[in-house]
């Protein structure tokens, strides 16, 4: 039976959920709209300052089928965002295909370091040193969220930054922890660097999930 499941889930029919939830996205382009979040389990990226380190383990959570996350989905809310955990771990397309016949606007927030497989009105890559994105995700892109724990992430910012399309949107967002001492550093940056925009955690302002 776990076989049976397994081949279900490497198929993208069922996938290993975390948690579902509808809240106001946070950061980054579409702060402030309201969306339903499916949090799908499952990655090897490994940064040490996740903040949901408890979605790496894809085998806690539940492989659940498709279907199921689209009703519930559709009780809420027409735009929704795809996380994780890395959401590239699995095949996309069939829970966007189902997502897109209820004619929903669907987001992904992505590292980009696995094969980009799905529909997509809106993606936003946040790269990872450890696992780089692939040359695909650079060129589809429509923000590029780098996220700033030390100084150097500012020159990984513009290593990424090179290598996005034209149109793709510039982020540079503290790493919550670090927020007090990376934040001005990153206000000073844009206001040199004008290309680029600050992204901050509005829904932990907000005390929202």
């Amino acid at each position: 039976m776990k076989k049976e499941i397994q081949n279900l889930v490497n198929k993208g029919v069922m996938l290993p959920l975390m948690e579902e939830f509808y809240t106001i996205q946070g950061e980054g382009f579409h702060k402030g709209t309201a969306a339903y979040f499916i949090r799908v389990g499952g990655c090897d990226v490994g940064c040490h300052w996740c903040d949901v380190k408890e979605s790496w383990n894809a085998d806690l959570h539940p492989p659940t089928a498709i279907e199921t996350i689209v009703e519930n989905a559709d009780k809420y809310s027409k735009t929704i965002v795809i996380t994780g955990g890395e959401p590239l771990t699995w095949d996309m397309g069939p829970l966007t295909e189902m997502l897109k016949q209820r004619e929903m606007q669907i987001h992904i927030e992505t590292s980009g370091a696995y094969k980009l497989t799905g529909t997509w009105d809106w993606i936003c890559l946040s790269p990872k040193k450890l696992k780089l994105p692939t040359e695909e995700v650079y060129e589809k892109a429509n923000e590029l969220k780098v996220i700033v724990f030390n100084k150097d992430d500012f020159r990984f910012a513009e290593e990424q930054a090179a290598k996005v399309n034209k149109d793709c949107i510039l982020y540079l967002q503290p790493e919550w922890s670090k927020r007090e001492k990376m934040s001005p550093l990153i206000v000073d940056y844009v206001m040199q660097n004008p290309q680029w925009k600050v992204s901050l955690q509005t829904h932990k302002y907000l005390n929202i999930p």
